[in-house]
Parts: structure tokens; sequence; C-alpha cells
């Protein structure tokens, strides 16, 4: 999320508040080791099916946080590569990879997603992100990130992420940041319309739009299903 020199106020404000979320994030995972507990989430299991329906064996996990789904994965047999900006919630991913036994089959790699991906052009086979595009990214940066999965996921490659959206309760509540950013409780997130899935998926298959809600409040969200054409 770095600005160029001489860049607008508003590019500042974007670094600014990606620097403060960043620094959020890490201390959340230091603070609550395990923060989402080692049950897999029900996006990350409907993925797992469809990935092994693509044939699917090597998976990018972007946003991993300390790796529930990841581990899950592995798990399922798949080969995972999973990122995140949090060099904490990594470290717990690895010794839960360890404890797991599937620590060969697990590879992590501090990433900002803002950033070009660090892998070759084609060169895996699915990718799951749950909530990642949601965080405090602009919709240009948005794009940018989608454009980097279409770049190194093989022909027929499948995509499945989830992302708040702006049927969403925390939609419009707490601290605005402009282009649909809101921040409640510490957490900034990015409310999508739908035009923008569907901008996102230009040039891709667009197989699934899934609404479905998570936890207490609760959130809403929807799981997309992408595949890049053969």
């Amino acid at each position: 999320m770095k600005s160029a020199a001489g860049g607008s106020a508003d590019d500042g404000r974007q670094e600014e508040l990606a620097e403060a979320q960043r620094a959020h994030w890490q201390q959340t995972y230091s603070t609550h080791s395990g923060l989402y507990g080692q049950t897999p989430s029900a996006p990350a299991r409907h993925a797992a099916t469809v990935f092994r329906a693509a044939d699917a064996k090597d998976v990018l996990e972007l946003g991993a946080g300390h790796g529930r789904d990841a581990l899950y994965f592995a798990r399922e047999g798949f080969t995972v590569l999973a990122t995140d900006f949090s060099a904490t919630g990594l470290d717990q991913l690895r010794t839960a990879a360890h404890e797991h036994g599937v620590a060969e089959r697990v590879t992590t790699t501090v990433h900002d997603v803002c950033d070009p991906l660090p892998l070759a052009d084609a060169s895996v086979d699915a990718v799951f992100a749950h909530m990642l595009l949601c965080m405090a990214l602009s919709t240009k940066e948005i794009h940018a990130a989608v454009g980097e999965v279409r770049r190194v996921l093989r022909p027929g490659g499948v995509f499945v992420y989830t992302v708040r959206h702006t049927g969403d309760a925390h939609y419009g509540a707490g601290t605005a940041h402009g282009d649909d950013i809101f921040e409640h409780g510490g957490f900034a997130v990015h409310f999508f319309p739908r035009h923008l899935v569907d901008d996102l998926a230009d040039g891709w298959t667009l197989d699934e739009v899934h609404a479905f809600e998570e936890g207490d409040l609760p959130r809403r969200l929807w799981r997309i299903t992408q595949t890049l054409p053969r």
C-alpha cells in the first residue's frame, strides 16, 4: 500500500490506514494466539471440495493468518503456500503444522497483498482468500491483487474468496475512510457492492456468488468462485 512520491492526499491517507491496520493485526495475533481456533472455516471446507473436483494439487492461501484453513488444506492432501503480512500469525501456523504432522506440505511467506506475488506465472492450481480482499484495500488495490491471482494461476485454475458486502450490518457504521471502507472496533473493512464482484470476474468464468453469514453479529458475506479459462 505504498504511495509514490508526490502522490495524492488520498494515497497518503490510504497508506496511513494500511500501516495502522498492519500494526493492529500484529498486535491482535500477538495478544490472542490462535485467534480463530483450529476448526476450518466453512468456506475452506467448500473450497477443498471445489479444488479437488478441479484436480488441484497446490493451493495458495492469501491472508492465511495463524492458519486454521491452511492446516485444513494440508490435512486434506493439498500442498499449501500460506501468505500473510503478519509474521506473528505465520509463526503460529508453522508451529501448528509441525504439531499436526503436515509441516512438509505447508510453506509460509510474509507478503503484503498490495505487492506482487513472489511466484512465477501459471505456477499454482488454486487460490483461496477468506475475507482478505475486504480488508483496508482500495478498489484499485483489490483489482491489482486479483490481477496477481490471475497471473499465478494455471489455465483452468480456481479462485475462491469471501468478502463482507454492503448488506452487512456494519456497512456505514463506525469511522468512514471512503471507497466503501468503514472502521469498527479497530478493524477496517472494505464492503463489496455486487458490481465490484462482477468487475473482478471480467475475463473469468464466474461460477458462483453464494451469500452466507458468519459469527455472532452476524457478518454477511459472499463466497465467490471463479475459474480461469483453459
